[in-house]
């Protein structure tokens, strides 16, 4: 996995309504990459959900939370629409497959996805909080945000 403190490697992918972000161009906000295996599943989902459901807060904090998974585009359009999410952009890292989660270490080879895990760039792009969780298990968004806080003063 990425070493804290190293500088966030820039990457260009496309979100669920085919706009593309580039890291490089969020330079002055935080950003929390959120790294899921696979859509249509269960914490998948609802690691997705908490994201959107923390998106103001997030905001409050200079933080945008980018979902990212190997996913298609199509796919993460199609599952943002009955997640009803509006606000948080799901990245498709799905060619070269997986490239962004290869770059920042969490790409599972045997398995062909990422590894459940946040990352997070300050605005200056380097990473400042890195976490990897059991897949089965459904990352705490309160513990980015108590973080975040804690930055702050």
């Amino acid at each position: 996995m990425i070493a804290l403190d190293s500088r966030a490697p820039d990457f260009t992918l496309k979100d669920q309504n085919q706009k593309t972000v580039q890291l490089a161009k969020l330079k002055g906000k935080k950003v929390l990459l959120a790294f899921r295996p696979l859509a249509w599943t269960p914490v998948c989902r609802d690691h997705m959900k908490s994201l959107e459901n923390h998106f103001k807060k997030l905001g409050k904090l200079n933080t945008i939370a980018l979902g990212i998974g190997v996913d298609s585009v199509f796919s993460n359009r199609a599952w943002a629409e009955m997640m009803e999410i509006e606000h948080t952009r799901l990245l498709a890292d799905f060619w070269p497959h997986g490239a962004v989660a290869r770059l920042y270490g969490v790409f599972r080879e045997p398995d062909g996805f990422s590894e459940r895990a946040n990352i997070v760039i300050d605005e200056e792009q380097k990473v400042i909080f890195a976490k990897i969780y059991p897949i089965s298990e459904l990352p705490d968004v309160d513990e980015i945000i108590v973080f975040l806080e804690k930055r702050k003063t």
